[in-house]
């Protein structure tokens, strides 16, 4: 339940502070959320398979942020960042579909 207020004060500070993002952060902010997604649906996964751990779900959350951030900034330095930003995008996108197939296989049991 504490999870469900806190969402619902960020959500809400967010829509009245409109907070922005610095120019120099602004590419890895949508890596940053699709990493975060990924993080979240895997610890939704675990939950319906009993197996949710607080530690493991938070090192993989801040782990998969971290690690997706510095990926596309060694791209950036090398000059290949949006090549590197697509590759970690597609890479968060199967594991967040096959997280998503899991969940909808555990709740209709199809």
């Amino acid at each position: 339940m504490i999870a469900v207020i806190g969402l619902i004060v960020g959500v809400v500070a967010g829509l009245v502070l409109e907070p922005t993002v610095p120019a120099a952060l602004q590419p890895y902010l949508p890596i940053a959320v699709v990493a975060a997604l990924d993080a979240l649906f895997g610890g939704l996964r675990a939950v319906l398979d009993g197996l949710f751990d607080d530690r493991v779900f938070l090192v993989s959350f801040l782990s998969n942020v971290v690690v997706a951030a510095l990926i596309v900034f060694l791209g950036d330095q090398l000059g290949v960042g949006s090549q590197l930003s697509t590759g970690v995008v597609v890479v968060l996108g199967i594991r967040i579909f096959s997280n998503v197939a899991a969940i909808r296989r555990h709740l209709f049991k199809a």
